[in-house]
């Protein structure tokens, strides 16, 4: 495996991102793993089997990459996702213990050697930052929030009122120290719920000019794509305001853009197809079916 050819000359200026995706199939034989930058450690991860010479050719190439774009201790986080549960360990400097990285100038936490949910999934920069441009007095509703990234960024971009949901009491409370590192205080709600047993509540505070669905694709006893999206979509649309917009978000590979569409013209057909946001450059994918899809739907 070379991965000299295919790393960046510098190191990114600001925040934090994919230095090398691998799994989009655009880089023949480095199809299993993906290299990111959260400041100041590298985060480097595979999802095939590898040797342990192959693991330590791959470090030294690493090793002698960094000596020409940093001169900062060199910090890896090592995980292997082909082992369950994933195994992670550090090569070098330890990352932060308090560990903040920056996206689009705000602030985030995050926690590389927990595991594969380590507090910020790079893949959804774009929907994001489309977020923060679309929410100005805005009310939005981010339902599966996690640790509140769009939260963060709505507020940023002037949301009269966040309503965060997720079942995962411990990533919303990471998420309300995200709000609070970047002085949203106000205006934030963190409902730490089982989405389809709190449709009541949810109607009471709404409606949502914003809605933000970013689910799990398949996770046992929270929600698994292929037959809870359609559950969630038939009570969308009374969630939703008149004029207002909905992401939908689906990170299955085996599940396409068709299938997507195919559930919201079935069971919520007054949502009206605006377009599929762009997934960031740092993300190529020879198949954009198995990429991350965000589709954007507005409500008549």
């Amino acid at each position: 495996m070379n991965l000299l050819e295919h790393l960046p000359s510098a190191l990114p200026e600001a925040g934090c991102g994919r230095l090398l995706h691998g799994r989009g199939y655009c880089f023949p034989g480095l199809e299993g793993i993906t290299l990111d930058w959260f400041p100041p450690s590298l985060l480097f991860t595979h999802f095939v089997p590898l040797e342990s010479q192959q693991r330590s050719a791959l470090i030294s190439q690493l090793q002698h990459w960094w000596q020409g774009v940093s001169d900062a201790p060199f910090s890896l986080v090592w995980q292997d996702r082909h082992t369950s549960p994933a195994q992670t360990d550090v090569v070098g400097q330890a990352p932060p213990q308090s560990h903040w990285v920056e996206e689009g100038g705000l602030a985030f936490e995050v926690d590389l050697a927990r595991g594969q949910n380590h507090g910020l999934f790079l893949d959804m920069a774009e929907g994001r930052a489309w977020v923060r441009q679309h929410a100005q007095g805005r009310r939005v509703l981010n339902l599966f929030a996690y640790t509140c990234a769009f939260s963060v960024f709505a507020m940023a971009g002037g949301a009269k009122e966040v309503v965060n949901l997720d079942m995962s009491k411990p990533a919303l409370g990471q998420g309300k120290r995200n709000h609070l590192r970047n002085g949203f205080d106000h205006g934030v709600r963190y409902l730490g719920h089982d989405l389809f047993k709190s449709f009541g509540k949810l109607n009471k505070l709404g409606p949502y000019d914003l809605v933000v669905v970013d689910p799990p694709s398949f996770q046992k006893g929270s929600f698994v794509a292929t037959k809870d999206y359609a559950r969630l979509l038939r009570r969308l649309p009374e969630l939703v305001a008149p004029q207002g917009d909905v992401l939908l978000c689906l990170n299955a590979p085996e599940l396409s853009r068709a299938f997507l569409k195919q559930q919201v013209a079935e069971v919520a057909p007054s949502l009206q197809y605006q377009q599929q946001l762009a997934n960031p450059a740092s993300f190529p994918d020879v198949d954009p079916d198995r990429a991350l899809k965000v589709l954007h739907y507005r409500q008549p």
